[in-house]
């Protein structure tokens, strides 16, 4: 699976495990010269709290795009230490 925006494969990974239609890739399969901390939160009551990561590509900035759960729930484990994504960027 890679996960592409702007045109440029911002994650890649035969590894992704998929909830709610989502693919949770692998932290160590995103390139992490395009992401960026973001300091929005959100709240999943089954999954825990997420945090959130910008990208950035040739000068053009998605925020929030790519979220992540620091530290999850017991029935969430299977998506910890992966990264998601939306907000245009396509998982294929």
């Amino acid at each position: 699976m890679k996960a592409i925006w702007n045109g440029v494969t911002i994650a890649e990974s035969d590894d992704t495990v998929i909830i709610e239609n989502n693919h949770y890739f692998p932290a160590d399969s995103i390139k992490k010269e395009y992401f960026k901390d973001s300091n929005t939160h959100t709240t999943c009551p089954w999954k825990g709290v997420a945090s959130y990561y910008s990208i950035e590509v040739d000068g053009q900035t998605n925020p929030d795009a790519a979220w992540y759960y620091p530290e999850v729930s017991e029935l969430a484990k299977g998506i910890k230490g992966r990264v998601a994504f939306w907000k245009g960027v396509e998982v294929k």
